[in-house]
């Protein structure tokens, strides 16, 4: 389960629905949750920290989250950097608390996101840290800067010293953009990899990444199979498409994907959830709710049985690779 949403993604959660909300995932068997110090500025982390400690400390639950982004604010002795232009991909938080995240790939900063982490969440090891958004989309003329923080900077030595260590299980890259991955596979040995929307029923466009992945062993996660909502809802619902407003040929393929869906009673997103496992490299996907009801709807669309025949007639279509 994806926690951004418990972060007040395009709406505010209160506590108790996200509390109903992570248990309705560990009551349908849901293991592995996702959060990131930017989710609500800090605040998916400590829902999510909360409700393992005192909802569910008797299961052994996978937990992720993120690293490259400390969230701070400015005091006497602590002048912080001038604030980053707002990357197209940031929707905002509607009940986030009261932090300014400032970007820092440095081995320093790493182990300091990783502390404070460690801290809201209440945990002592955490399994998977991905690199939060590092790349040319978030950063644009800046991405040089921080690629050489993360790559001469020490931030990956600082992910091998805490993977060494014992106190993660593994790292790799959390990212929207598949060629970053790519050229962080030849500077550190990456466990997985989460990347967000790139490998879609509406986006195919990490066939590169995904066959190198398969032939070294990398995990893949997959992240917003709905595409920030289009693919749940269809034309009729929340017409978001990566985090943004639909665009008209955006909206045409939908209607397009929902016809052939259509013809074998099956729901557009029962398909998106299951998609990405036809690529041999993809372990897991992460879905994102925030409500109890959207979860248990969520598990019903992945464990529906869908014919072959729909995937053999969306590619017959041109409409997946």
């Amino acid at each position: 389960m994806g926690c951004a949403s418990l972060g007040g993604l395009y709406a505010p959660v209160d506590a108790e629905t996200c509390m109903a909300t992570l248990q309705a995932a560990s009551d349908a068997g849901i293991g592995y949750f996702d959060a990131a110090p930017m989710y609500g500025l800090g605040r998916a982390e400590h829902m999510l920290g909360h409700f393992l400690r005192e909802h569910a400390a008797n299961i052994a639950p996978v937990v992720s989250t993120k690293v490259g982004r400390l969230m701070t604010r400015q005091r006497p002795g602590l002048e912080l950097p001038p604030e980053a232009e707002k990357n197209p991909l940031d929707a905002g938080w509607q009940n986030g608390l009261p932090f300014r995240e400032v970007f820092d790939y440095s081995y320093d900063a790493i182990m300091r996101s990783f502390d404070d982490s460690q801290q809201r969440m209440g945990r002592a090891r955490i399994d998977i840290l991905f690199v939060h958004d590092i790349g040319k989309l978030t950063h644009a003329d800046a991405a040089a800067h921080h690629w050489s923080a993360l790559t001469r900077g020490g931030g990956f030595r600082a992910l091998s010293d805490l993977r060494d260590a014992g106190i993660i299980g593994g790292f790799g890259l959390g990212v929207n953009e598949a060629e970053v991955v790519l050229d962080a596979m030849s500077e550190a040995r990456l466990d997985c990899t989460l990347l967000a929307g790139r490998h879609t029923l509406l986006e195919q466009n990490a066939d590169t990444l995904l066959e190198k992945a398969a032939a070294v062993g990398m995990s893949i996660v997959i992240g917003g199979v709905f595409n920030s909502g289009i693919l749940a809802a269809g034309n009729t619902g929340n017409r978001k498409f990566n985090y943004q407003d639909v665009p008209e040929t955006v909206a045409r393929k939908v209607d397009e994907l929902s016809a052939v869906c259509d013809e074998f009673g099956v729901p557009l997103a029962a398909a998106a959830i299951q998609f990405p496992f036809r690529h041999r490299a993809v372990t897991s996907v992460l879905i994102g709710a925030k409500h109890p009801d959207r979860v248990r709807q969520n598990v019903e669309w992945f464990e529906r049985p869908l014919p072959e025949e729909l995937w053999r007639a969306l590619e017959a279509s041109g409409l997946v690779g």
